[in-house]
C-alpha cells in the first residue's frame, strides 16, 4: 500500500516534469531557430523579442489594463450565461409541455453561428464593453440551458413517485431531488462554456472595441507590427490556461458537494 501511494506522486512528477520539459523545449527551438535563421524572425518574431515587448506594454500600463478588460467581460459573460441558463434549464421540469415546445428552439439556437452576430451587436449594445459580456453570454446560454435540461432528463422517476408519496411538494422534489440529479451535468458544461465565453468576447474586440487583447492583435495586425500580435497571442493564451484552470477547479468544488449529496 505504502509502495501505491508513493508510486503515484512519483509517476505525477514525471508527467509534470515531461510536460514543462516539452514546453521548455520548444520555446528554445523557436529561439534558436530564429537566431540561425531558420525561420522568419519578422514572421514568427521569437521569444526573446516577444518578451521584451511584453514588459515594455507592461511597463506603459496598457497590456495589464487590456487583459484586465478581455477577463473581465469574459468572466462575466460567462457567469452570466451559465447561471441564467442554468436556471431555465432546470425550470422546464415543471412543465413537460413547455419543454417539448422549446426543445427544438434550443437545438436551433445552439446550432445558429452566434459570432455571425457580433457586427449586430456592436451596433446594439456599442463598441464598448457592454457589446462583449452580451456576446460572451449569448455563447454560454443557450449550452447552459441544454446541460442543465438534460441533467433534468436523468432524474429517476421511480424517486420522483417515492417522494410524492411520502407527501412531498413540487418545490421540495425540485430542491431535493432535481436540482441535486441535475447538478452533475450542469458542472460538466462549464468548462465548455468558458472557451466559448472567451471565443466571445475576443471576436467582439475584433469586430469593435477601444481595449483588450484581441484589439491589440487587430491593431498590431494593421500596423505590421508582428511582436506585438504574438505578444497578444501568447498572454491570450496564458489567460486562457488560467481560466480553464480555474474552473476545473470549481468543477472539483461543485463536484465534490454535489456527488456526495443524496436526496432528503
Amino acid at each position: 500500500m505504502t509502495r501505491m501511494h508513493k508510486a503515484r506522486p512519483l509517476s505525477m512528477l514525471m508527467i509534470n516534469a515531461w510536460r514543462w520539459g516539452i514546453l521548455l523545449a520548444l520555446i528554445l527551438l523557436w529561439e534558436a531557430g530564429s537566431r540561425m535563421g531558420l525561420i522568419d524572425p519578422f514572421f514568427f518574431s521569437s521569444p526573446r523579442q516577444i518578451w521584451d515587448t511584453a514588459v515594455i506594454k507592461w511597463q506603459s500600463g496598457q497590456l495589464w489594463r487590456d487583459i484586465a478588460y478581455t477577463a473581465s467581460s469574459t468572466i462575466l459573460g460567462f457567469l452570466l450565461g451559465t447561471s441564467i441558463g442554468s436556471i431555465l434549464g432546470l425550470l422546464l421540469w415543471f412543465s413537460r409541455r413547455t419543454a417539448l415546445v422549446a426543445e427544438p428552439w434550443m437545438i436551433v439556437l445552439n446550432a445558429l453561428p452566434k459570432l455571425a452576430l457580433a457586427p449586430v451587436l456592436v451596433i446594439w449594445f456599442g463598441i464598448g464593453f457592454s457589446s462583449k459580456v452580451v456576446l460572451a453570454f449569448l455563447m454560454t446560454v443557450i449550452v447552459s440551458i441544454m446541460s442543465a435540461y438534460s441533467g433534468v432528463q436523468t432524474v429517476d422517476p421511480a424517486l420522483s413517485t417515492l417522494m410524492i408519496s411520502l407527501g412531498a411538494k413540487r418545490r421540495q422534489i425540485f430542491t431535493r431531488l432535481v436540482v441535486p440529479s441535475a447538478m452533475p451535468s450542469i458542472i460538466t458544461g462549464l468548462r465548455v462554456n468558458i472557451a466559448l465565453a472567451m471565443a466571445g468576447s475576443i471576436v467582439g474586440e475584433f469586430i469593435a472595441s477601444d481595449r483588450g487583447l484581441g484589439r491589440m492583435i487587430v491593431y498590431a495586425g494593421t500596423t505590421f507590427d508582428l511582436k506585438l500580435v504574438w505578444v497578444g497571442v501568447v498572454v491570450l493564451s496564458i489567460v486562457s490556461v488560467l481560466m480553464y484552470a480555474g474552473v476545473v477547479l470549481l468543477e472539483r468544488l461543485l463536484m465534490h458537494r454535489w456527488s456526495a449529496r443524496k436526496p432528503e
